[in-house]
């Protein structure tokens, strides 16, 4: 197995920043990327030079007409996770709209 590439450290200062006003969340690695968590559900974390997103059909439908690509780490794709196209991490404004779509779905799913 290849081993996994570090998120460039601009991508990871980025979601950092962007994600310092959701209230509630909880911030942890996983696999060693930086990931956010409300009531013990993952709503979205880096992988490499990838920024993810879990979200309801509905959206994954819109979000894949935008450019997203399906999250497949280790060749297996994650059914509800999609990567974000570089066009709506480098918008401010998108970026935050997505990661509350994002958050709010994960905030509807039974606590773990």
């Amino acid at each position: 197995m290849a081993k996994w590439k570090k998120s460039p450290q601009t991508l990871i200062d980025l979601f950092y920043t962007t994600l310092e006003n959701f209230n509630q969340v909880q911030m942890r690695k996983m696999f060693g990327y930086p990931c956010c968590f409300i009531n013990g559900n993952m709503f979205t974390g880096l992988h490499e030079e990838n920024w993810v997103l879990r979200l309801p059909e509905p959206d994954r439908l819109e979000l894949q007409a935008l450019g997203a690509l399906p999250f497949e780490p280790m060749g297996r794709k994650m059914r509800e996770y999609l990567r974000l196209p570089q066009s709506i991490q480098s918008d401010p404004t998108l970026l935050a709209s997505w990661l509350q779509r994002s958050f709010s779905y994960a905030s509807s799913l039974p606590p773990k």
